[in-house]
């Protein structure tokens, strides 16, 4: 039998919550049996979401009122103190009482309090947000997301190390392909913190990933590679850039096939193959970041997604833990 995975979950951050969590919940346990969830927040709340069908072995409720809000920001989340379910979530990875946290909640609030909380993996000196991008032949691994704006050419050389870790702990059948995100292709583009960093990876020997040197923003889609590496500032703008033309795509499909009375016999045609355009398209598929660095593994939900999206994201944690992250990022390291 397949070892049980102990899940920490804040269950009052983010939009809709707690239901979208519970629901989440319930509908990753349907699919994935062996799993344990210790839910952290108002216990009567919970309790009157909780479905039937949810066995009741399989969780457990720490009850607590105190709630980390969407707009505190990151030091008045700190000061809310210990008793939110966000800090007890936490907490909970910290004492070992579970394997992984996940939270919908404030992103700010959520990485200040991880690092209250947890120690930093021996050698890492900053901890980066890493998400999952579709392209061409599969998926990709990205950060850093909005982590650290500033970063040096040590700390890219370990998002490169992490970002490897964390493909092959969620993909260990494919060969990890790292690529530095860069204005150019050719060697002397870029400031000097990058191509120190390429000169480094270049001469690094690591079984367990290949260099690809850099990949400009048109060509992330591509495949080519599928562990991009940048600074938090410019992977920030390179996602949120994706997300906006993904949607602007859609949108603007939606438009053209339900406008006119061609474009609807048009799209009852290609029914098949507009679901499978928009399912490739879903965010809710690709829901859940990662705090990757520190010596507990932390998942960041989107706040807005729905309950599809989070029990997408505890499928990730899943991955995460059976895949031994933190042994692989360590080995990698050292």
């Amino acid at each position: 039998m397949t070892e049980v995975i102990k899940i920490a979950v804040d269950a009052m951050g983010g939009d809709g919550s707690p239901k979208k969590i519970i629901d989440g919940i319930n509908h990753h346990f349907s699919n994935n049996g062996n799993t344990f969830y210790q839910i952290f927040g108002d216990n009567d709340k919970i309790q009157k979401l909780i479905p039937k069908t949810l066995d009741k072995n399989a969780y457990e409720i720490i009850h607590t009122n105190e709630v980390v809000e969407g707009t505190d920001t990151p030091l008045e989340a700190a000061k809310r103190g210990k008793k939110t379910s966000m800090w007890l979530a936490i907490e909970s990875v910290k004492n070992k009482k579970t394997d992984i946290v996940i939270s919908a909640g404030n992103t700010g609030a959520l990485l200040v309090i991880a690092k209250l909380n947890l120690k930093m993996i021996e050698n890492i000196d900053k901890p980066a947000l890493s998400a999952l991008w579709p392209n061409k032949k599969g998926m990709s691994v990205v950060l850093d997301l909005g982590a650290n704006i500033e970063c040096s050419e040590k700390n890219l050389v370990d998002f490169s190390l992490m970002g490897a870790s964390l493909f092959n702990a969620l993909y260990p059948n494919e060969k990890a392909k790292v690529a530095l995100l860069n204005i150019g292709s050719e060697e002397m583009k870029g400031n000097e913190t990058i191509k120190n960093t390429y000169q480094k990876l270049s001469e690094k020997k690591n079984q367990d990933y290949e260099f690809k040197g850099y990949i400009e923003g048109n060509y992330l889609m591509n495949g080519d590679v599928n562990v991009i590496v940048s600074d938090g500032f410019t992977g920030n703008v390179a996602l949120k850039t994706a997300e906006g033309t993904a949607t602007f795509i859609t949108d603007e499909l939606k438009k053209a096939l339900s406008g006119t009375l061609l474009g609807k016999i048009s799209s009852l045609l290609n029914i098949s193959n507009l679901k499978k355009f928009k399912k490739r398209l879903d965010p809710r598929l690709y829901n859940g970041a990662i705090f990757i660095g520190l010596d507990s593994p932390v998942i960041k939900s989107h706040g807005g997604t729905d309950y599809i999206g989070f029990s997408n994201s505890l499928s990730v944690c899943d991955k995460i833990v059976r895949g031994n992250l933190i042994k692989k990022i360590k080995e990698n390291i050292n």
